[in-house]
């Protein structure tokens, strides 16, 4: 009996200290955009999923669109004093100043996704995050692949027709809106590429940069000169709905990301390759709360449910 007392006693000290835990437990969380940008709405569902799980839906404070310069630092150092002991920021661009603040507060912890030198950082407070969403890229580029492959069977694209969507060597001309030369858009377009020779080998592809991970109007114009260079099918890694709008407007095929684009391009839009950020958030919010380590970095995959395909449109090739 004094053993069952004993066993219970600290069943419920243990419990009264993760209560205590998560009481004093407050996210930040910088955002790059805001939920009208798809790449930062999915950062923002799944921090909400994740706290809502953890019943911590009121401890966290926002701070929507800061650009990645001196503005990141001051939103860091705002949410410091707000009492937030878990900062999160979600561009590549605000590593940096997140690690700069990292220094000055070791005992609140920063996780700067997308971010690639925190184990080099020295700091025990900062972390690193993203996921391996090249694996749905090249899937996306199969499903690309096996459009561009219905319409050079049923004689839709023809170099007899179209010759500007050929190159000299008769490959068929596809484009690809990046934001920045950077990893994660190098690694994401040539896994995508490579999709879409899995399917049809002679394919070139041109890729324009936007120096923006959102802009509409860029990734509109960018979008539209590859059009009218002859691309066939455009792909992109930006955040705004600007190229999925051009390529429904002159009717060419389109993959997305982090958007489904199916009510916007009904006659264009194939599949969209998209983060889910839930079970990484879920994760790092409970190690905060109980004490524990966090991984320096972190990269979830596709059979960890971070990495998701949104549903195939009905324009899909037929074979789909």
């Amino acid at each position: 009996m004094k053993k069952l007392i004993a066993l219970v006693l600290a069943a419920m000290l243990c419990m009264t200290a993760c209560i205590a835990l998560a009481a004093d437990l407050k996210i930040g969380a910088v955002m790059l955009g805001d939920e009208t940008e798809g790449y930062t709405l999915a950062h923002m569902e799944g921090i909400k999923q994740a706290a809502a799980e953890l019943g911590l839906s009121d401890s966290i404070v926002w701070k929507y669109k800061v650009p990645e310069d001196q503005t990141c630092y001051d939103s860091a150092l705002d949410l410091v004093g707000q009492g937030c002991n878990l900062i999160i920021s979600n561009s590549y661009g605000h590593q940096s100043y997140m690690a700069l603040a990292a220094e000055e507060y070791p005992d609140v912890t920063f996780v700067a996704m997308t971010g690639d030198f925190a184990a080099l950082s020295g700091l025990d407070n900062f972390k690193n995050a993203f996921t391996k969403v090249y694996q749905s890229r090249y899937v996306s580029g199969v499903v690309a692949g096996m459009k561009i492959a219905e319409m050079l069977g049923d004689g839709t694209l023809s170099a007899e027709k179209q010759p500007n969507s050929f190159d000299a060597d008769g490959n068929v001309k596809i484009g690809y809106v990046g934001a920045y030369n950077y990893a994660e858009v190098i690694s994401g377009y040539t896994a995508f590429f490579l999709g879409v020779r899995s399917i049809v080998p002679n394919v070139t592809m041109e890729v324009m940069y936007t120096n923006s991970w959102f802009d509409i109007g860029a990734e509109k114009e960018a979008a539209n000169a590859l059009i009218q260079a002859g691309c066939k099918l455009i792909s992109q890694h930006a955040d705004s709905e600007g190229a999925p709008k051009a390529c429904e407007e002159a009717g060419v095929p389109n993959v997305a990301y982090n958007l489904d684009t199916r009510s916007m391009g009904p006659n264009t839009a194939l599949i969209s390759s998209k983060i889910s950020w839930e079970p990484y958030f879920k994760m790092i919010i409970e190690a905060v709360r109980d004490g524990k380590e966090i991984p320096t970095d972190y990269c979830a995959t596709m059979q960890e449910g971070a990495v998701l395909l949104t549903e195939l449109n009905e324009k899909v090739a037929a074979e789909g």
